[in-house]
């Protein structure tokens, strides 16, 4: 164990990591060698800017980029660009969108944009005082002290929305928040939202030292614990929406528009009610969403924990969509919390990220919230369209086919004739490596 022990590891050159990386922990030497620098970009300068992305790079590990055409939101046609290597996510967002292009397209709006972090703290003192302290002096002092920091955001029309003290003690002794709401305009905000925090937390420590209205021992139990952003957004909302007269929702899958309207509603109804369905159906949302959060340059992680925190905010996890047929209207939407930027990060970075945000027209951070949402819940309305008629698995595994066939080793022809042999079949993996053994062994 001591032998895999290892100092200044990133100092190393990239071949040197690797050299010691095999020799430690890999056993086919050789082949994970060619693996890891096979996937070095030849451009040199395009490998050294990958590299300082992050720390003791290796290798690159590419996704597919892929393109979702002709989705109609606002009456604006947008070619969607989506970074994912699950099979048949692109497919099926593509599919929504050619379904609702020729009944209205995507409809979306904004119904908030502000963004919220905590100076957490301890007080041992006298709660009563400390509000009204907040609420006469220090609230303006942090504003006051937080000038030099919020003058860019301010001159773009944004910054420090609201300021407040909220009394957490009936939770965890002694402690209380500094909440702060923020627009961050077209920057995801993370580095200035901190930046602030870090200025209000020192504010407040000064200035009840300064304070004729505390005694001593009460100043001196002030202790900051932390001041961080929230990647909880729940004011940083864009809905998507989508919406028809119900015999307009003509399906290929041999159902009538009636009975399909049904379905699909207590489709939703249940992954409102139960966790287990909600799991799996803001999963299927989350693929559409993510995947133009990554292409795009953008924390597809803070989106995910904001996303099923929100499904979560009633004290039950549940749906992100919702569906009504009421009047003889089908209306199917999301309400997703989106914290995103255009500026600042990868944005001016990745070749890739630059590329997919002038293929969206260099949108603002509003726009990108709306297309995002606009994914997911077009993903999910692919989803939820073939449970309730063919089935996922149908569509799902014709997709998954050429992964299997890739596996194996197939080659062109073999994969042809696969797509002929599934043609009137549905695909399954034993299905798949049957056909595959019997072709190769040249039985009739």
């Amino acid at each position: 164990m001591k032998n895999k022990i290892i100092e200044g590891f990133s100092k190393l050159d990239k071949d040197k990591k690797i050299n010691w990386l095999i020799q430690e922990y890999a056993h086919r030497s050789e082949d994970i060698k060619n693996i890891l620098t096979q996937y070095w970009n030849k451009n040199q300068e395009l490998q050294k800017l990958h590299e300082e992305f992050s720390e003791n790079t290796i290798s690159n590990f590419y996704m597919p980029f892929g393109i979702a055409p002709n989705f109609l939101i606002n009456n604006e046609l947008y070619a969607i660009p989506m970074v994912i290597e699950e099979s048949s996510v692109v497919a099926a967002a593509s599919k929504s969108a050619k379904f609702w292009l020729d009944k209205g397209g995507f409809k979306t709006s904004i119904l908030g944009f502000s963004k919220s972090g905590h100076v957490h703290f301890i007080f041992k003192g006298n709660h009563e005082k400390l509000k009204s302290w907040f609420d006469r002096f220090l609230k303006h002092q942090l504003f006051e002290n937080t000038q030099d920091i919020t003058k860019n955001m301010r001159r773009r029309g944004g910054g420090i929305l609201n300021l407040k003290l909220i009394d957490k003690t009936a939770e965890l002794e002694n402690y209380f928040q500094i909440q702060a709401d923020f627009d961050t305009k077209d920057s995801m905000g993370a580095n200035f939202i901190n930046s602030c925090l870090e200025q209000f937390s020192r504010t407040l420590k000064e200035e009840i030292q300064k304070s004729d209205l505390f005694p001593l021992e009460e100043k001196d139990s002030v202790q900051v614990i932390m001041s961080i952003l929230s990647n909880y957004t729940p004011e940083c909302i864009a809905r998507a929406e989508v919406s028809c007269p119900i015999e307009d929702l003509k399906d290929d899958g041999g159902i009538f528009p009636e009975e399909f309207a049904w379905k699909f509603k207590q489709a939703v109804k249940i992954a409102e009610i139960e966790p287990y369905r909600a799991a799996t159906h803001n999963k299927g949302i989350m693929n559409g969403v993510d995947s133009v959060i990554i292409a795009t340059g953008n924390d597809f992680r803070a989106v995910e924990a904001c996303a099923h925190t929100y499904a979560s905010r009633n004290g039950k996890y549940s749906s992100l969509t919702h569906c009504t047929t009421d009047d003889g209207i089908f209306r199917f939407w999301i309400d997703l919390p989106l914290a995103v930027g255009v500026v600042g990060g990868l944005t001016k970075l990745h070749p890739l990220v630059t590329a997919a945000l002038e293929i969206l027209s260099n949108p603002s951070a509003e726009k990108l919230m709306q297309i995002a949402a606009v994914a997911g819940l077009a993903q999910n309305f692919a989803a939820l369209r073939s449970l309730v008629t063919t089935g996922i698995q149908k569509g799902h595994m014709k997709m998954h086919l050429l992964n299997i066939l890739n596996q194996l080793g197939a080659t062109e022809d073999e994969k042809q004739h696969f797509v002929n042999f599934f043609k009137d079949k549905t695909v399954s993996h034993h299905l798949v490596i049957d056909e595959f053994e019997r072709l190769r062994s040249g039985k009739n």
